[in-house]
């Protein structure tokens, strides 16, 4: 029996001001990347993509962890997208093969009255033929707990991503700002020297 499942999550951050404005640090979005996920979890392919091992799930009796492909980029107006271009489930053939999952989402910087906020949204769908017994389950309890898991999994990653964004962008403009205060080599002290 085919089942789909949904579920989507809105996100506004407030920046602190920084020396370097946030749309700067948003130009690398793989950083993005390490903000919402383990960074022991994931695995740069290219540039612009990253598998990404989720953490175990359950639903009903079936415990999974599955792997996800993203491709995240940065487009002119300073929006970064993220979508998912791959994901397989390892150890659970029957479902693999029977399996999609579709993730999209947008962050971007909003000004007003001299505030940045980022604000964005992520959409998940996934679609899996259940297979028996839990196929017999009613389908309104198939979707309430599918669904559920969904929005979990969402849930975690805007949680992750409000706490840790803001801080690797404080320690990351910080740490800007002092490299393009020296402007001479010889100003560099020997732990900053990576020759030395």
């Amino acid at each position: 029996m085919n089942s789909q499942f949904v579920a989507s999550q809105s996100v506004e951050i407030t920046v602190p001001q920084q020396p370097v404005p946030i749309q700067h640090y948003l130009r690398q979005p793989q950083r993005l990347v390490y903000a919402i996920a383990d960074p022991s979890l994931i695995q740069q392919r290219s540039p612009q993509r990253f598998r990404l091992k989720m953490r175990p799930l359950s639903f009903l009796s079936l415990n999974f962890q599955p792997m996800v492909e993203l491709k995240v980029w940065t487009d002119a107006n300073g929006t970064v997208h993220l979508t998912s271009v791959g994901c397989e489930i390892p150890g659970l053939d029957y479902i693999n093969q029977r399996f999609s999952l579709d993730l999209k989402g947008t962050l971007y910087p909003y000004q007003s009255n001299g505030v940045t906020t980022l604000k964005g949204r992520a959409d998940l769908n996934v679609s899996v033929d259940v297979p028996l017994p839990l196929s017999l389950t009613p389908k309104p309890i198939l979707e309430t707990t599918g669904n559920g898991l969904l929005k979990s999994v969402l849930l975690r990653i805007k949680q992750k991503l409000m706490h840790q964004l803001v801080v690797d962008y404080c320690q990351w403009a910080k740490k800007d700002t002092q490299t393009s205060t020296h402007d001479q080599p010889q100003k560099l002290s020997p732990a900053d020297n990576p020759t030395v």
